[in-house]
């Protein structure tokens, strides 16, 4: 496993080949991280990034997304996948941050798990991106790396979650998931790790096997 003395040294390289660890998602507006987050359910950042405009555009603000037509709102956002479950949680979502939350998206997790569609991923991204709260945002990209590297020996998300806040520093956590989705996108990706000349080669458990079989100990 992981020697954790080595977690600020493996946060620092994340952080220096990834400046900038921003969402994928685009929004202006607190709720719609919050749905489009939802849209986002198996279905890529950029599809959902297509869709959003025009589902923002028609209902600008969340009195208008309450009072929408499901079926209007499954038209808009079909091409994501699980159009109709989609839509109804949004709807059902937007009135009850009206009448429960005063409008506001919920800043705590047994709050924001209230809302309908609404898991642990997506409660920790709002925490993070939108409060600056310690947040672990456990996706694929997460679970992906955090293995590979050898933060954890389990694919069960909670349980990521769990090991992760235990060992990142609270204020790093947040911006620590986001930069692992762009590091599994541009060079950890599912098909095949591309460990030669990553930035954590020697760090990660997987790099250090693959560039030399014979030692796990490797430093650079």
């Amino acid at each position: 496993m992981f020697n954790t003395e080595k977690i600020p040294e493996l946060i620092k390289r994340l952080e220096d080949a990834y400046p900038e660890p921003l969402c994928a998602l685009n929004y202006q507006k607190d709720y719609e991280l919050l749905f489009a987050a939802r849209l986002a359910a198996q279905c890529t950042d950029a599809r959902v990034n297509t869709v959003t405009p025009t589902l923002f555009g028609r209902y600008p603000t969340l009195e208008a997304i309450a009072a929408a037509d499901i079926s209007d709102i499954e038209d808009i956002v079909h091409s994501c996948g699980f159009y109709r479950t989609k839509s109804r949680d949004i709807v059902m979502a937007a009135g009850l941050l009206l009448s429960d939350f005063g409008g506001r998206v919920p800043d705590t997790m047994e709050d924001l798990l209230r809302l309908p569609g609404v898991g642990r991923k997506t409660a920790n991204l709002m925490l993070g991106d939108i409060y600056k709260k310690p947040a672990v945002v456990v996706d694929t990209h997460c679970i992906r790396l955090s293995n590979r590297i050898g933060l954890v020996n389990t694919k069960d998300p909670v349980k990521i979650e769990n090991e992760l806040r235990a060992i990142l520093p609270g204020d790093k956590s947040s911006d620590f998931c986001h930069r692992l989705v762009l590091h599994g996108r541009a060079v950890c990706t599912a098909r095949k790790p591309a460990c030669p000349g990553c930035c954590i080669e020697y760090l990660c458990e997987t790099g250090r096997q693959i560039i030399d079989p014979s030692s796990t100990e490797n430093q650079p």
